[in-house]
């Protein structure tokens, strides 16, 4: 008999106890894009709405193209979400195909990476590093850290899995840190605020020349939210209180003493009930958040959605030593555990790099969007239309426009080198698609 595979798969919060933030950030809706300058702008993440391109030369209009109908697809969400201590600009561009004829298809999600060079913020990157190696040599003793490196609130500094302050485009803090009495203060501080002022200025402009009048804008799209941030909590698991006096009665062992067969008790959990653990895992985890509509944890482990061939590929059972077919040699067994690999996932195909987890979309998302829709929609209806709407539905005289998306989870996993190989414009920036694992809603 095979040795039992434990469903108990390894995720990043195995090690995390109850009551603390994880390293993941959740991205939530946060009302309407309403100003034109934050349309334009890069820097800002968004639900829907027509894309702010970050590089200087417009991409292609075919990067949005479902790769099964060819149809423009509308963008789902852009997250700004540059990498610590990288002198590059950069964001992820996400879209989608809602034609029922392309769901369940590869191709009907796509993702893309984009890159530009900050020639403002290398140099202001290059002051930080010289400036951190003088203290080094001159004290060479490390003290901990006591902000949290997640925290959008947090000052700019280097966190274990690559993110800086600016990920999502949350606004930098505007208190000032308390300076040293043994240092004296660094003009590089006050160079540091108008750099990135100018860095945002320039974002903000170039957004602006490359979209206006281009075919961009006669996409199809959703209504533009903001894309706010925050981090994950896992809240302690709720404790059942039972009364000292409580007696606690098992008719199966009411039975076994009467001589009946108590097998009937046991039966019904092995029968009658098929529950996927992995589903039930997921459901659980983002209920202690419900509203979250992305998930981003740079070189993290994703979230899988259900137990399917992706969540098989993503967390392979592990190889086994076979078993002893003679009585004189029976063994017991431990259940092997499931663990993360990346090993299926294509590598980059610009720098031959392997690709690691950065986000991924949530169901949440469909209903945001499909809210969207209905809300443009009505306020384009007069009353009379109203009434015609409400009495096709009661008359059930309503067709469906065979339109939505039915995905569960759209993983996106990108160059763990953060490649900027361009032949047009050498290393200063860059367009590449990423690849896209899509766990469908069954």
């Amino acid at each position: 008999m095979p040795s039992v595979v434990d469903d108990d798969w390894s995720d990043s919060d195995d090690e995390i106890g109850s009551e603390v933030e994880t390293a993941v950030l959740l991205g939530i809706p946060d009302g309407v894009v309403e100003t034109e300058t934050d349309i334009k702008d890069a820097a800002v993440s968004r639900i829907g709405g027509h894309p702010a391109m970050l590089p200087s030369r417009e991409p292609p209009f075919s990067s949005s193209q479902c790769k099964i109908c060819s149809y423009p697809m509308e963008l789902l969400v852009q997250v700004w979400c540059p990498v610590e201590d990288s002198p590059m600009d950069r964001a992820l561009y996400i879209w989608g195909c809602s034609q029922s004829a392309c769901q369940r298809k590869d191709g009907s999600v796509r993702a893309w990476r984009a890159l530009r060079y900050n020639v403002e913020y290398a140099s202001k990157l290059a002051k930080k590093l010289a400036k951190k190696q003088a203290q080094q040599k001159v004290s060479p003793v490390k003290t901990a850290s006591t902000t949290n490196p997640f925290s959008m609130q947090a000052k700019f500094t280097p966190g274990p899995f690559g993110l800086g302050d600016h990920v999502f485009g949350q606004p930098a803090p505007t208190g000032a840190a308390p300076a040293n009495e043994d240092e004296p203060e660094d003009i590089s501080d006050t160079e540091s605020v108008t750099s990135e002022s100018s860095a945002h200025s320039l974002i903000t402009a170039m957004a602006s020349t490359t979209i206006d009048d281009s075919p961009w804008r006669a996409a199809p799209s959703f209504s533009p939210l903001y894309l706010s941030t925050t981090s994950e909590y896992l809240p302690p698991p709720p404790k059942t209180k039972i009364s000292q006096s409580a007696h606690i009665e098992d008719p199966a062992d009411d039975d076994s003493k009467a001589g009946k067969d108590v097998s009937w008790a046991f039966e019904p959990y092995e029968n009658s009930l098929e529950v996927d653990g992995v589903f039930d895992r997921f459901t659980k985890r983002v209920s202690n958040t419900g509203e979250q509509c992305l998930r981003y944890e740079l070189k993290g482990i994703p979230l899988p959605f259900s137990s399917d061939k992706v969540f098989d590929r993503l967390f392979p059972v592990p190889p086994q030593d076979p078993l002893p077919v003679t009585k004189a040699a029976f063994k017991v067994v431990p259940a092997v555990r499931r663990s993360y690999s990346t090993a299926s996932i294509p590598p980059c195909p610009a720098c031959k790099a392997a690709r690691v987890f950065e986000c991924q979309l949530m169901p949440n998302l469909i209903n945001v969007l499909r809210a969207s829709i209905k809300d443009e929609d009505t306020q384009k209806l007069t009353d009379e239309q109203r009434m015609k709407v409400v009495q096709e539905v009661l008359q059930k005289k309503a067709t469906s426009d065979k339109r939505g998306m039915e995905w569960g989870t759209c993983m996106i996993f990108s160059c763990e080198k953060d490649c900027c190989l361009d032949d047009h414009s050498g290393d200063k920036e860059c367009w590449r698609e990423e690849f896209v694992l899509v766990q469908w809603d069954d």
